[in-house]
């Protein structure tokens, strides 16, 4: 039963039965999912976001991150959100693979990527949206994540990986 109908979300109530066999009620939030960049520059520099969020009531420390728009493709959307948020575009994509952001409630995935070989373009942010667009070197990004600076799960699991991806490939 949909419960909301909203510009991003929906909200449903299902009977679901569970591998044990037993049923539930499952209060579901759909969205399309999204997609974020780790911007990495020659200089081992890593593109950030200080972005407000309401949601919060304080600013966060993020990866330039978006949406899927009209089911389009995970890397066309992060290519899309590098664009808007940093006014970039980059050579180089690999895939970080995807999380769920709260697998409870939520049906989002966010598919994480890495982009190298940077060019500069022309930023293009959306209306609603308020950051600041910062360059951290990419080791000092990867310290905060991990001791607790950042809070914004996308951007700990991005910068996780990428720092994974990186020892493994270089």
């Amino acid at each position: 039963m949909k419960i909301y109908r909203g510009r991003i979300i929906t909200v449903d109530v299902e009977e679901v039965t569970l591998p044990n066999g037993s049923q539930m009620r499952a209060e579901i939030v759909r969205h399309p999912g999204g997609a974020a960049i780790i911007a990495l520059d020659a200089q081992r520099h890593v593109c950030l976001l200080r972005h407000y969020r309401p949601v919060a009531n304080s600013w966060l420390w993020e990866l330039p991150a978006g949406k899927i728009d009209h089911n389009e493709a995970a890397l066309r959307t992060a290519q899309r959100e590098l664009r808007e948020e940093a006014g970039l575009t980059a050579a180089r994509w690999e895939s970080l693979g995807a999380v769920l952001s709260s697998p409870g409630v939520f049906s989002e995935i966010i598919h994480l990527y890495l982009a190298r070989g940077l060019m500069q373009g022309t930023q293009r942010p959306d209306e609603d949206e308020v950051f600041e667009l910062h360059w951290l070197p990419f080791e000092d990004a990867v310290e905060c994540a991990a001791s607790g600076e950042f809070n914004d799960a996308k951007t700990i699991i991005g910068l996780m990986r990428a720092a994974a991806w990186l020892r493994k490939h270089g």
